[in-house]
């Protein structure tokens, strides 16, 4: 009964977390969308909003593996297993971000959106869905789909983390490149992201999914501007979010 009580309270805690955390996320971003390229702001205002992302996309994710860990402590298993994980997405966003600012600082012309910007766009999708195919997705997957051994919550969720940015990381940069703000593909790879992680058989959906990245890469690169959701960067309006952003 105690069991059942904690996962109960687990189940509960991470999905009004994440309601909580798309309705910041939708407030917070809600005409930010610059397309491909779009600036990523200060620091410090990056790492709040990537946080409020990631607890947004990721939490309804991680609920049957929190239920598994919330027996494996009395303290507070639940927080310690969710700061574990989010503590590894928060190391990839800001490695994300370091390759952002690495990539602005050489002032790469031809990445330019009226010049191999679509191609590079596409470039990524097309390397994000044949990922889709590797022993490496199926592992990660895999075990982000099993069931804890037992052993620290915290533990449990910095390594449960580890596994779903294999699983997850070239989704993620998916979003990444059409547009860091854009809450259209930020739903995109979250729902993708929900079913192969929980549905009962979301494995089997990965070629499907990597058919569709692939797809979507060509069609970015062959003609960007016929694609639904994503915003071309010389369609919108200038803005200096690392300056206006609080």
């Amino acid at each position: 009964m105690t069991h059942l009580t904690a996962r109960s309270r687990a189940t509960f805690a991470l999905v009004a977390g994440a309601i909580a955390a798309w309705a910041v996320t939708v407030d917070r971003m809600r005409g930010m969308d610059t397309g491909p390229g779009t600036d990523l702001g200060g620091l410090g205002w990056y790492l709040g909003i990537w946080v409020t992302m990631m607890a947004a996309m990721m939490l309804p994710t991680v609920v049957p593996a929190a239920r598994h860990a919330a027996p494996l402590t009395r303290r507070v298993p639940a927080v310690l297993f969710t700061g574990g994980y989010l503590a590894v997405w928060t190391a990839y966003g800001l490695l994300a971000y370091g390759v952002f600012r690495l990539v602005s600082s050489l002032d790469l012309g031809w990445l330019a959106w009226d010049r191999g910007g679509p191609y590079a766009a596409g470039g990524v999708l097309i390397a994000a869905g044949l990922y889709e195919l590797t022993p490496l997705k199926r592992r990660s997957l895999r075990r982000c789909r099993e069931a804890p051994q037992d052993g620290d919550a915290l533990r449990y969720g910095l390594a449960h983390g580890i596994d779903c940015v294999g699983s997850s990381g070239a989704l993620m940069a998916v979003l990444l490149v059409l547009g860091a703000m854009s809450l259209f593909w930020m739903a995109v790879v979250a729902v993708v992201i929900f079913a192969e992680k929980v549905l009962p058989r979301g494995p089997r959906l990965a070629p499907a999914f990597a058919v569709a990245f692939v797809t979507l890469g060509i069609w970015v690169a062959a003609s960007p501007g016929s694609v639904p959701g994503l915003t071309e960067p010389d369609n919108s309006p200038s803005m200096e979010m690392s300056k206006g952003a609080p």
